[in-house]
């Protein structure tokens, strides 16, 4: 389930409230999305996954609710609320919820040349 809208600028956001929980689905929501780069927030219900993927920039997860597990290269790191990891360029990886959690994540594309 994909919402391509972006937010209102120059408003206030609750950023956990963004975006909803959806039962046995993965929802994500575009924030800002430019040809540079993108931040989207995504919730995840209990026993969802993202296939395993390879993207050639680095990737900055924030979890914003709940538990998740972030497997990067076969090494699985779970973060809490609150805490944040750098997905590395070129690195295999999945994201997983053992139990339901929103994230954001940042793509940056330029200032690798």
């Amino acid at each position: 389930m994909m919402d391509t809208y972006e937010l209102k600028k120059a408003k206030a956001l609750i950023i956990v409230e963004v975006i909803e929980y959806v039962p046995n689905a993965v929802v994500i929501k575009s924030i800002i999305k430019k040809t540079t780069g993108n931040i989207s927030a995504t919730s995840f219900d209990t026993g969802e996954a993202m296939t395993e993927k390879i993207i050639p920039f680095d990737t900055f997860v924030q979890i914003i609710d709940g538990k998740a597990e972030i497997i990067i290269d076969g090494k699985s790191n779970l973060l809490n609320t609150g805490d944040a990891i750098i997905i590395p360029a070129h690195a295999s990886n999945i994201v997983k919820a053992n139990e339901r959690f929103k994230m954001i994540s940042t793509i940056i594309k330029s200032g690798y040349e």
